[in-house]
């Protein structure tokens, strides 16, 4: 797989440390990889030009990687970036069989796209964006949760803010 180029798709909402580690971890099986942040996220806790910038803040170290917003059919993408395939995360049983149900939609809309998965390392796998983010609203500590330069710019934003105003 060597000399190939993937793209991670996601909302990001905020980056976590456990995306970083799949977006590292496929570095060392392809020579690029693409980070598309789609523009309408799940939860809207922070607009996708925050989400990007604080992504490649996060990742700036890295060579190779390029990171920029997203909107349309992922496959489309795909084509249009000239990618062999898409990365993805797989936290929980949960996510499998959501990520199972993506791939076959995308397949039947192209079925040349691959879909390569990384199994989150065990330290990882209970953190997700929405936890993050139910962490931040009660002013709890990022800083194992996600990118230094992400825990510095939600420090304190969002604490009190509970959804249930």
């Amino acid at each position: 797989m060597v000399g190939k180029h993937v793209i991670y798709p996601g909302s990001f909402d905020p980056v976590t440390l456990g995306h970083v580690d799949i977006l590292r971890r496929s570095l060392v099986l392809f020579d690029r990889v693409t980070v598309l942040i789609a523009e309408r996220g799940k939860a809207a806790l922070l607009p996708v030009e925050e989400r990007v910038a604080l992504f490649r803040e996060s990742v700036k170290d890295l060579k190779r990687v390029e990171v920029k917003p997203f909107s349309g059919l992922l496959v489309d993408e795909v084509r249009r970036q000239g990618a062999v395939g898409v990365v993805r995360g797989i936290r929980t049983a949960g996510d499998y069989e959501h990520e199972w149900s993506l791939a076959g939609v995308n397949s039947l809309l192209d079925d040349k796209v691959e879909y390569i998965y990384f199994l989150a390392r065990p330290e990882m796998a209970a953190v997700s964006s929405s936890l993050v983010r139910d962490v931040l609203r009660h002013g709890g500590p990022l800083d194992k949760l996600v990118p230094g330069p992400v825990a510095k710019a939600l420090a304190g934003r969002f604490a009190g803010l509970d959804g249930d105003n």
